[in-house]
């Protein structure tokens, strides 16, 4: 049987002098360590999507699916680690030495073997205690991404490594709160975050961030609950064409953090920010919100809504129209209307969707927001964005590299025909059946109609300007495709979904012949992504740019995750290209960077 192989981030941990405290207190130094796992390292690894691999009896192999979020980790535990044994004398504490790699690593059931193994838990003896030493590697996916600094290294010889690896040490600033409560320490950066004092130019109409909102129930799990009902305010205030909209994906980096309003007023180019707190409990709901004035932090309005679980869509609307109502002087009567259309009268249906959208935004990926987006449909038939998601989930498992039958394809099309039947007049219906009848189906001329529909509807949804940029690189319009792809990103100016939109710029890019700006653009994105597309397009960006060692680095990556690639069969990981010369400028870069034919 083949041998199973796959990409990933390792974290290698080990106790510095674990003898010496076992002979000083065995019991004791058994009962330390068995704390720190308990109450700092499996909290820390929940939190950033890691998986224990293996324990030792002095430390730990860890597997990361991301490396950004392996280096969080690592970050956020060795300083639990220091906080926590603080009081101790120095000879007496629990110190850790941490190294981390992002390599090819061989798949054994649970166990992982081979060179990405090695490399981690080599570097891990070259770091200081209480320090983390990662490769270059690692080093060049999550540089920039966090709140951290490297010190070059240089290229080491590692114990039974036969190469010299490069690696960096790893500085942070300690954050100070206390050991007490294991808050997530370390958050990524996103790849277009605005620098500290650079305010974004507000827009010529009212403006508007939806923060995120405290669940007060209680109950962790009704988190995807509260999330949805945001998102759907959100929405609802995105089809005002009177008001500027911060896309969700932006709003929500300041999940779960302490935030002065000024400050994402700046970030953000917006001159409010609407944030409350959702509590759920049996079958009655109470929503409270306040809507507040960045740059004086002055209060326009607070108020409570109340009601049964029955009417959750009218206490959305509530809260919409005061919102809307506080900051324009005037409204369309048909916004008014459009904005307070119910998407179903099933709350389970309601329920399942909004599950769904919260396994698309977390680790639980897209067959889970598939699952439950098909269970939607079972409820309410008629629940128009259940279709379109489950089509839109379709898309992107085919651009993640899953193959489709013709069965398969035949049902995606199906969905997105009757998502657009049900409801013509939904941006969102109609910017996510865009993509799946693109993607899947393969036809741009349809899915472009949608797609200028959807812009029409709502000029303010960023998904649709990023979708509309892609539909114009697959039809050979390059520069109309980057002003969409710009004016997606000042939608959403701190996280917009890079699969959609960073690496759109970069296929835009390389389309216009402009390879040294793919490049750059491609090089950001794949930090962040390492996925067969997102290698693609920085192997074939790089040679033609003359990069050629680094166009040898991402094909040789790629082909650990796409083996049978070759030319001759690289046109069917592609998008719908239009123009034949855009197929072979693409197969062009690959060749030169190295792809078999």
């Amino acid at each position: 049987m083949r041998e199973q192989r796959r990409l990933a981030a390792i974290v290698a941990a080990d106790v510095v002098g674990y003898s010496r405290l076992m002979g000083r207190d065995e019991s004791g130094t058994v009962a330390r360590l068995r704390r720190a796992r308990v109450e700092w390292l499996e909290p820390v690894l929940a939190r950033h999507g890691g998986r224990v691999v293996k324990l030792t009896g002095d430390g730990a192999l860890i597997e990361f699916a991301s490396a950004v979020e392996a280096l969080a980790a690592a970050i956020e535990f060795q300083q639990a680690m220091a906080e926590s044994e603080a009081g101790r004398l120095e000879a007496e504490r629990l110190v850790f030495r941490v190294g981390l790699h992002l390599g090819d690593v061989i798949v054994d059931g649970e166990d992982l073997y081979g060179d990405g193994v090695n490399v981690a838990s080599r570097l891990e003896a070259e770091a200081s205690p209480g320090g983390i030493v990662v490769s270059g590697d690692l080093h060049n996916a999550t540089a920039g991404r966090l709140e951290a600094t490297f010190e070059d290294l240089g290229r080491l010889t590692l114990k039974n490594i036969e190469r010299a690896v490069q690696a960096h040490s790893v500085h942070w600033r300690a954050l100070d709160w206390p050991v007490a409560r294991p808050a997530a320490a370390v958050h990524p950066v996103s790849f277009d975050s605005q620098p500290s004092g650079v305010q974004l130019a507000l827009p010529d109409k009212p403006s508007i961030a939806v923060l995120p909102f405290q669940n007060m129930s209680g109950d962790l799990e009704q988190e995807y609950f509260v999330d949805g009902l945001v998102e759907d305010i959100t929405t609802a205030l995105s089809r005002f064409k009177s008001v500027f909209v911060i896309a969700r994906n932006s709003s929500f980096t300041y999940k779960g953090k302490a935030i002065e309003i000024r400050q994402v007023g700046r970030e953000l180019g917006v001159r409010y920010v609407l944030e409350g707190s959702v509590r759920k409990a049996a079958n009655r709901v109470r929503i409270t919100g306040q809507l507040i004035e960045c740059e004086t932090g002055a209060h326009i309005w607070a108020d409570r809504y109340d009601g049964d679980l029955s009417e959750v869509f009218e206490l959305q609307d509530k809260v919409t129209m005061d919102v809307v109502c506080a900051i324009t002087p005037k409204l369309e009567q048909a916004e008014i209307a459009r904005a307070s259309r119910k998407p179903t009268e099933n709350l389970g249906a309601y329920d399942c969707y909004l599950r769904g959208m919260s396994a698309y935004y977390s680790s639980h990926g897209l067959r889970e927001a598939r699952r439950y987006c098909h269970r939607a449909m079972e409820l309410d038939p008629g629940f128009a964005i259940a279709h379109a998601m489950a089509a839109y989930c379709d898309a992107m498992l085919i651009g993640s590299g899953s193959r489709f039958d013709a069965d398969a394809v035949a049902e995606t099309a199906r969905l997105v025909k009757r998502a657009v039947e049900l409801d013509r007049d939904d941006a969102s219906v109609l910017i996510k059946a865009a993509w799946a009848q693109a993607h899947v189906v393969r036809d741009l001329d349809i899915a472009t109609g949608y797609a200028e529909r959807a812009l029409l509807l709502n000029p303010n949804l960023a998904l649709s300007w990023a979708i509309n940029g892609w539909l114009r690189v697959w039809l050979g319009q390059p520069e109309v495709s980057l002003a969409h792809f710009d004016r997606a990103m000042r939608l959403s100016p701190l996280e917009l979904d890079i699969r959609v939109g960073l690496f759109g710029a970069a296929h835009a890019s390389f389309m216009a012949e402009r390879y040294d700006e793919a490049w750059s653009r491609a090089q950001t994105g794949v930090n962040s992504w390492q996925t067969p597309a997102a290698y693609r397009i920085a192997a074939a960006s790089a040679a033609l740019a003359g990069h050629r060692e680094e166009a040898t680095r991402y094909m040789r990556l790629l082909l650990t995750l796409d083996p049978a690639r070759r030319v001759s069969n690289f046109a069917e990981v592609l998008g719908p290209y239009r123009r034949s010369e855009d197929i072979e400028r693409y197969k062009h870069g690959m060749r030169l960077a190295g792809l078999p034919e």
